[in-house]
């Protein structure tokens, strides 16, 4: 990976290339890119963790807000999944929906959208041929499906996407690069501010950064979200993902920006380092995802921190009081699972569960129990 990115460095016109550019070689390059390789990538044997992949749980809790609102005819009984990993998560679902509801389930289909061979292998490997449909990328599934009524769910999706990077100094706007020092190591260059997208979206979001403040600027998210309310004609969003209001992005806890890699579970503040070998990933902007998503459509219902989320939908009743003095039973491991999403510190309240939808009408009270 390495070599290649030195010689699209050297080969580029200014002899450097955008954030964007470097993240999206890193992480999607079809030969060299991390999510593209052959390699366990999420859990022990990974770079870092999900929700799904702590209890199957978190997956039958959707399982069960999925079928209320299929039942209630809200949409109709599709589900899209875009990045679904290992495939845990649709599992659970299916599982769930077979045991609660035999007679939707049969009517459902669940699409899955990935981007990586190796995750959509183990998607395969796992989930049932007859009620699932596998799509490599949005555009792929929008020729099959010309507009989309249904539910689209996804977890840490936006943080993966590439970002430009931008900092402010002495008064002036600068994006940051990625080029070759003397020695030829990647090393970041900096040049003033002239990308109208960029300068868009900064005047949009009213963003006013200080002097010596980094900041992610998340175009690519951007045009998602605008592709999917285009292409959504009735439908519930359900986006989880880690991330920061724009009043919190002025903290100055987050002038350094949140651009920064995991290998093997150990975080890396130097995004250049390891290219292709580790999980990069940015806090996504939350005021941004709900406007643009309102702007096209998607109207936005509400913003819980995940740990809210999972106690309204009723992950209490998911634990089991038991006498059991073994701790390696499959109940206290699931007692201990379920606590490790919920408990104060835990990776829960660092997530949140991002609610929108286009052209229906739901009692959400009914759904989410004290929201």
């Amino acid at each position: 990976m390495i070599d290649y990115l030195k010689k699209h460095i050297k080969q580029s016109e200014n002899s450097y290339i955008t954030y964007d550019e470097f993240i999206s070689k890193a992480l999607y390059d079809p030969e060299f890119g991390y999510y593209m390789k052959e390699k366990e990538k999420v859990g022990r044997q990974g770079d870092f963790i999900t929700s799904s992949n702590i209890s199957d749980v978190f997956g039958k809790l959707f399982a069960q807000v999925f079928l209320k609102l299929i039942e209630q005819e809200k949409v109709k009984p599709y589900i899209c999944e875009i990045g679904g990993g290992n495939g845990r998560f649709a599992h659970a679902v299916l599982t769930e929906c077979k045991k609660l509801s035999p007679t939707i389930t049969k009517k459902l289909t669940y699409c899955m959208i990935e981007s990586s061979p190796y995750h959509l292998s183990l998607q395969k490997s796992i989930l049932p041929a007859t009620s699932v449909e596998f799509f490599q990328s949005l555009d792929e599934m929008r020729k099959q499906y010309r507009s989309f009524n249904g539910i689209i769910f996804s977890n840490e999706l936006y943080d993966a996407f590439p970002v430009k990077v931008i900092e402010k100094r002495n008064n002036g706007l600068y994006e940051v690069m990625v080029g070759l020092n003397a020695g030829e190591l990647l090393e970041e260059k900096t040049v003033p501010l002239t990308n109208s997208h960029i300068i868009r979206y900064l005047n949009e979001q009213q963003i006013d950064l200080s002097n010596g403040q980094r900041f992610e600027v998340p175009l690519a998210m951007v045009g998602h979200i605008e592709k999917m309310a285009g292409w959504v004609d009735k439908g519930i969003v359900f986006t989880i993902d880690y991330g920061y209001t724009h009043k919190e992005w002025m903290l100055p806890e987050h002038k350094k920006g949140s651009l920064r890699g995991y290998y093997q579970h150990n975080l890396q503040t130097d995004p250049l380092i390891h290219p292709g070998e580790m999980d990069l990933t940015t806090h996504i902007h939350f005021d941004s995802l709900i406007y643009y998503g309102d702007k096209a459509g998607l109207n936005f219902i509400n913003k819980l921190r995940q740990d809210h989320f999972l106690l309204g939908v009723g992950i209490l009743d998911y634990l089991q009081d038991h006498h059991d003095p073994n701790p390696f039973s499959e109940v206290s491991k699931q007692n201990r699972a379920l606590r490790s999403l919920i408990m104060d510190g835990s990776m829960s309240a660092a997530f949140h569960v991002i609610i929108q939808q286009k052209n229906v009408s739901v009692d959400w009270r009914s759904i989410i129990k004290n929201r």
